[in-house]
């Protein structure tokens, strides 16, 4: 698929390279013009499609809460009900009493206690059953209001009661045979209820239990009413997840996989408590949203269809999409024109151009005008008279060159002359046995050689220590007391690279200001070399001279890293008077920052009476390629 695309893009990239400058301009606009179109396309779509679902889902909401609010007041009612029932004393003592009562007193409770309780359903008629189970065997059961116990005990809700205590049960049902009628059949049967159970208490013993019960459709008019809506349904769920819905209603009743998409979706909102969700069903969209029904332990639930959602949508970015391409193409014709106008000087340019390559018009182009176009044909003719002026300086350079090689042979004939007297002077002193004059030329011969071989800026760390102790054999020549040279590198370390003459100015200031002043006594340099975490080498060369006070130590540190010319109080000047010294410890500093990166350098450390140390840290990089084991190449140029 890469190599596809890679293809497609140089093809693509080949054939308009082939195209005229006014095809490439008026791609090149187009492309302009597609690119913040298409970001603007997308913000709008984006901005539509929230916008059509937060209007859809705050319209469900609203829907919703507006249920809510008259399910709080069935809830609420039923409660009521309840309540007013287990307030009468006389119905209290009657459930409680252990010995019939006489047929007086029976009448006196029905004309007054029980019918009042008649009332109470009558006065609402939502309710369609207020019901008292008594537990007491030994009272009458009086229809319909108070019941034997043992007629619910086999539900199975009743075993919970006990758990419960005086607490309510709300029950959810999609049929719920009359307990009073099993073998008959009435209206309401077999339609969804909704029942509010609460245990009597008397004390700490449960002397009964009260029922009020309502058929859905007046608990949840919205979602078990007749009426029916095409793109939106409500549903009840119970404590216990059980969702109970309309099945005669077209929305959900009819379409068996929509129930169970609801199914899954609700209990992932319970299991991560979310109160809304979009979801998919056979490549439709759907928005579920809930609401708690706290008092009754139940949740309301609405389920809308975002099909024509999608639909206005799907409409709406079309008649954008068809905006820009209008807009487009109008811009592209408009552009086209107007480069045609613009592009005709250039076009004609051209061709003037193709006649001066054929030699047609050797000396300019007769071209004259104003703006850009004027300006680019008075430079190229300029341009013709500067290849003629060039050809002219080619021919003068190309002498030149020659003449400098001849030079540069005699600079080396003369540099062999100069080897080859020493190596004679060297073996006259051999043959007159002085050993010591021998040996001084041999070292002498190496540093020149060393000095005058300059190939390149980078050598072996090998090589620049083998200069090293060839100069320092050179100078014991001078000293009583010659100067002990301690090496301390690893031999893999002897190949690193560094640069040429990076560690000979260091060990040429020990030499010549360690042990000014100082009596006569075991003189030493000591270099160690070791490896850092980050692949870096760190040098060290340390000396056992005088060394150098703190505050001149601070300032010849400043001055090596500064970016100054060096005037003004220098390093040299506090500590001999001598300019080399300060001078070349910067010199090497700056080398090694300009080859290896700004990370890379040198710092001077120093004890007064004790030692003076120069720390150099450079990048691991063996000369013949290798390296620190890693795919990274050195940047000496940064």
């Amino acid at each position: 698929m890469g190599r596809k695309l890679k293809s497609f893009v140089q093809s693509a990239a080949t054939w308009l390279g082939r195209r005229s400058m006014q095809s490439r301009l008026v791609a090149a606009y187009i492309v302009i013009l597609l690119i913040p179109s298409i970001g603007v396309s997308n913000y709008l779509f984006s901005q539509i499609r929230d916008s059509y679902i937060n209007d859809t889902l705050k319209q469900g909401q609203y829907s919703l809460e507006m249920e809510k609010v008259n399910i709080v007041n069935q809830i609420e009612a039923m409660e009521l009900a309840a309540q007013l029932t287990v307030s009468k004393p006389e119905i209290l003592e009657y459930v409680s009493v252990k010995a019939d009562l006489p047929v007086e007193e029976l009448l006196d409770l029905y004309r007054g206690p029980l019918t009042d309780m008649i009332n109470i359903q009558t006065n609402n008629p939502n309710i369609i059953h207020l019901r008292l189970f008594a537990n007491n065997d030994h009272i009458s059961e009086i229809w319909p209001i108070i019941f034997h116990e043992r007629r619910i005990q086999k539900e199975p809700w009743y075993a919970e009661l006990d758990r419960l205590g005086d607490q309510e049960l709300w029950l959810f049902k999609d049929q719920d045979p009359d307990i009073l009628h099993r073998n008959v059949t009435e209206g309401t049967d077999q339609l969804p209820k909704v029942s509010l159970v609460r245990a009597i208490q008397s004390g700490s013993t449960r002397i009964g239990v009260i029922q009020v019960e309502m058929l859905l459709k007046q608990f949840s008019p919205k979602a078990f009413a007749s009426v029916k809506d095409e793109g939106s349904q409500m549903m009840l769920s119970d404590g216990n997840g059980t969702i109970f819905f309309d099945e005669n209603q077209p929305f959900v009743g009819r379409d068996p996989e929509l129930r169970e998409a609801i199914l899954n979706e609700f209990a992932e909102m319970n299991k991560h408590g979310i109160a809304e969700k979009r979801f998919m069903v056979d490549q439709h969209p759907y928005l579920l949203i809930s609401a708690p029904l706290e008092q009754a332990n139940a949740e309301l639930l609405n389920v809308v269809s975002l099909q024509a959602v999608s639909e206005h949508i799907s409409k709406a970015e079309k008649q954008i999409i068809a905006v820009n391409l209008i807009l487009i193409g109008l811009l592209s014709v408009i552009t086209y024109l107007m480069n045609a106008f613009i592009l005709k000087n250039l076009s004609r340019l051209t061709e003037a151009m193709k006649k001066v390559r054929r030699g047609e018009m050797p000396t300019g182009l007769p071209l004259v005008g104003g703006g850009e176009v004027g300006e680019l044909a008075h430079h190229f003719n300029k341009l013709i008279h500067t290849i003629n002026e060039l050809i002219a300086q080619g021919v003068k350079k190309q002498a030149l060159t020659k003449e400098a090689e001849l030079r540069t042979l005699h600079s080396q004939i003369d540099s062999h002359f100069l080897y080859n007297t020493l190596e004679n002077i060297k073996m006259l002193a051999e043959m007159e046995n002085q050993r010591t004059i021998s040996d001084s030329l041999t070292s002498l011969g190496g540093m020149m050689r060393y000095n005058f071989k300059w190939s390149g800026e980078y050598v072996s760390l090998q090589d620049e220590i083998r200069h090293i102790q060839n100069y320092i054999a050179v100078m014991n020549i001078r000293f009583d007391e010659p100067i002990q040279l301690e090496l301390n590198i690893p031999p893999r370390l002897m190949e690193i690279e560094v640069l040429k003459m990076s560690l000979q100015p260091i060990i040429e200031n020990s030499v010549k200001h360690a042990w000014m002043g100082m009596e006569a006594s075991q003189s030493g340099i000591r270099i160690d070399v070791s490896e850092k975490e980050d692949d870096g080498i760190i040098i060290s060369l340390r000396d056992n001279g005088r060394g150098i006070e703190a505050e001149r130590l601070n300032r010849l540190n400043e001055m090596i890293r500064s970016d100054e010319s060096g005037n003004g109080p220098s390093t040299t000047e506090m500590i001999n008077g001598k300019q080399t010294f300060g001078i070349g410890l910067r010199n090497v500093h700056q080398r090694i920052r300009l080859y290896y990166g700004e990370r890379y350098g040198l710092k001077v450390y120093s004890s007064e009476g004790h030692f003076t140390e120069v720390v150099i840290t450079l990048p691991k990089v063996l000369l013949m390629g290798g390296g620190s084991g890693h795919d990274e190449v050195v940047n000496r140029r940064r």
